[in-house]
């Protein structure tokens, strides 16, 4: 079916009170049920079905996603400008909905890098950790000696091909902030990363006078073992610490290089679900997409990592329904009145998340987002939720608290240990997160072949009825299995995912 035969919107479920637009519809357009438009309509929008007066539900997915501010008529557009929040019940339902998986015929396989510990790696760096902004600069010192010059095409790395690159961390922080929670969290985002599997070596980079002192990260996060350490001032300042640390990506990239791909199970995959840049088709095509693909990881004994805590606000009762235990859903419940508290405190409000690109592809309400937004983790049930950078352990659905601003989500779950990302979005988000590789999903076709140096996979096709949202989800798990064996995605080949780590960064600067 082609856009020319197909209807104008789509409802989603049979209780929704609005349909969504397939494209821009001019004034007078029939919609369904004898109503037609009553103004020009955005692509990625909301047409009523019915009327609507102040006060009242309006649904999407079967879902309350916002109230009437104003009376709205049939065919009216539904936006921000008689939409708005208010006051939900939700009904948790601890596990009414959890269910044993689906076991798989032929497990699936991937080629991987087996690590001495038994962790499995999708890729192959030597990985710079920097315990302040202080010593920032110069662990892209030490990074630069070894990046490949793309116009002359010289490759300091070129003698040792197994290698990936040297990735330098850096962030804003580990000074001018209070001990307690703001460090511990800084600390444990570090060392999930000097622990990651992705990378074979790793050296940390101090001043020497910062409040993050790597004595104390080493000793917290018991890394004594797993990484060399430097701090500027003790080594006599940068261009000796530079060098110094030249000397030790010498010294261990011999090593580094020798490592032989191997077929290891799907099981072995951890892949954080991540999306940026959300449009109205977001809950439509890609997110339901990137969910069937992650049924078919668990299926396969795998893992998924869904974050962004305030991108779930409002929608937390279909997890909790999913939970295999209460404790597990109401850890989860916990998060949300936490985020609810830190609003408060900081005098914000869970609905401005919805960001003026979300707001232009048709987004309404943090409610109608974050609907959308779970979609990505599919239909298993949640085993575990976890804190923001904490080691994921457990086999399945896995929920970690994070921001819902992308790189710190995606730092958060990265340090938990996902060798893998999928990354949703609609607007066009560019990004990477080294050391793991990020598959990028566009949910609308116009838009992947606008950047079609930067999406990996159009899942417009959902919506043009080329494909069903199974069809896309198997495709999207296959690819999964080629990236974690080495094929490169599009952000890999413009080198993102170094710049875009950022730890959340809680508590006062002082």
């Amino acid at each position: 079916m082609d856009a020319t035969t197909q209807p104008p919107v789509i409802r989603l479920h049979p209780d929704d009170s609005v349909v969504i637009t397939r494209m821009a519809l001019p004034p007078g357009t029939p919609v369904g049920d004898n109503i037609a438009t009553r103004q020009r309509v955005p692509p990625g929008h909301k047409v009523a079905m019915r009327w609507h007066q102040p006060g009242e539900a309006v649904k999407r997915y079967g879902q309350i996603i916002g109230f009437a501010s104003q009376p709205i008529a049939p065919g009216d557009w539904v936006h921000t400008h008689n939409t708005s929040m208010g006051e939900l019940a939700l009904d948790y339902a601890w596990g009414v909905d959890a269910r044993a998986n689906e076991p798989v015929e032929v497990p699936a396989h991937f080629l991987g890098l087996r690590r001495a510990n038994g962790s499995v790696a999708t890729r192959n760096y030597i990985g710079i950790v920097t315990s302040v902004n202080c010593s920032a600069h110069v662990a892209d010192l030490i990074a630069q000696a070894f990046r490949r010059n793309p116009i002359t095409g010289d490759d300091p790395l070129g003698d040792w091909p197994k290698v990936d690159g040297v990735v330098a961390l850096t962030h804003k922080t580990g000074c001018g902030m209070t001990e307690g929670e703001p460090l511990r969290v800084l600390r444990r985002t570090l060392a999930g990363f000097a622990r990651h599997a992705n990378f074979s070596h790793v050296i940390a980079i101090g001043l020497g006078c910062e409040v993050n002192q790597l004595g104390g990260l080493l000793e917290e996060q018991h890394l004594a073992g797993r990484l060399r350490n430097m701090n500027i001032q003790e080594m006599g300042g940068t261009r000796k610490t530079v060098a110094a640390g030249i000397d030790f990506v010498k010294e261990v990239v011999a090593e580094a290089n020798n490592v032989t791909r191997v077929a290891v199970p799907a099981s072995e995959l951890k892949v954080a679900l991540q999306c940026g840049g959300s449009d109205g088709y977001s809950g439509i095509t890609a997110n339901p997409s990137l969910g069937a693909a992650s049924d078919l990881v668990v299926r396969h004994g795998g893992t998924v990592i869904l974050s962004e805590t305030p991108e779930t606000y409002g929608a937390e009762h279909l997890l909790t329904r999913r939970a295999v235990s209460q404790e597990v859903g109401e850890k989860l419940v916990a998060l949300m009145r936490w985020w609810e508290a830190y609003c408060e405190r900081e005098g914000a409000e869970m609905n401005a998340n919805p960001s003026p690109g979300n707001k232009a592809g048709g987004l309404t309400t943090i409610l109608e987002k974050s609907l959308g937004a779970m979609a990505k983790a599919g239909t298993t049930n949640l085993v575990d939720v976890v804190r923001y950078a904490e080691e994921v352990k457990a086999k399945g659905f896995v929920f970690m608290d994070t921001p819902g601003y992308d790189p710190v989500g995606a730092t958060g779950q990265v340090a938990g240990g996902a060798n893998l990302m999928c990354f949703t979005t609609g607007r066009g988000s560019v990004f990477g997160m080294k050391p793991a590789p990020s598959i990028k999903l566009a949910t609308n076709t116009p838009m992947y072949e606008r950047m079609s140096d930067d999406m990996d996979v159009n899942c417009g096709t959902v919506l043009t009825g080329e494909e069903s949202v199974q069809q896309a989800g198997e495709r999207i798990f296959q690819l999964m299995l080629r990236v974690a064996s080495g094929e490169a995605t599009k952000s890999e080949a413009f080198d993102f995912g170094a710049a875009e780590f950022a730890p959340w960064v809680l508590g006062a600067t002082m």
